[in-house]
């Protein structure tokens, strides 16, 4: 399947961000919220199919040794053909110089130990809507 991979935020369909991240159980807000987060990260990759967004990721970080990823996702009809590590390799590559943390959706954890990440066993977390992330089996 050949893809277009981009790295800024240049003519993204926020709206499909948003969409995106509901349909795959993730977190997500209004379309002019993600611009916000994006746009504000140290990293970003998009991934386009025939000039359809499919898959996405971000990281934040101090640039010199922290970093967090958020917001990868791919469309369910893409998954498990390779476009998740993409958007993972590219940002691993960008950060190599930080550590990196993030969480992963219930069920999702084997892709990232496959992309070199570990659990943890001090992490924690204040979520905003924290009776829901326990609900969702985020958080104990």
């Amino acid at each position: 399947m050949e893809v277009n991979v981009k790295h800024n935020c240049t003519g993204v369909d926020w709206e499909i961000v948003s969409e995106t991240l509901k349909c795959v159980g993730m977190a997500y807000h209004e379309p002019d919220v993600h611009r916000k987060a994006f746009e504000a990260s140290h990293t970003t990759v998009f991934i386009y199919h025939a000039d359809r967004l499919i898959g996405f990721g971000r990281a934040i970080s101090d640039g010199a040794y922290q970093a967090a990823v958020y917001d990868c996702a791919v469309l369910p009809e893409f998954q498990g053909k390779g476009l998740g590590k993409t958007i993972m390799s590219y940002i691993l590559s960008q950060l190599s110089h930080c550590n990196i943390i993030l969480y992963a959706s219930p069920g999702k954890e084997d892709f990232y130990q496959t992309q070199g990440f570990r659990k943890m066993k001090t992490g924690m977390a204040h979520f905003i809507k924290s009776k829901s992330m326990k609900e969702r089996g985020f958080t104990e």
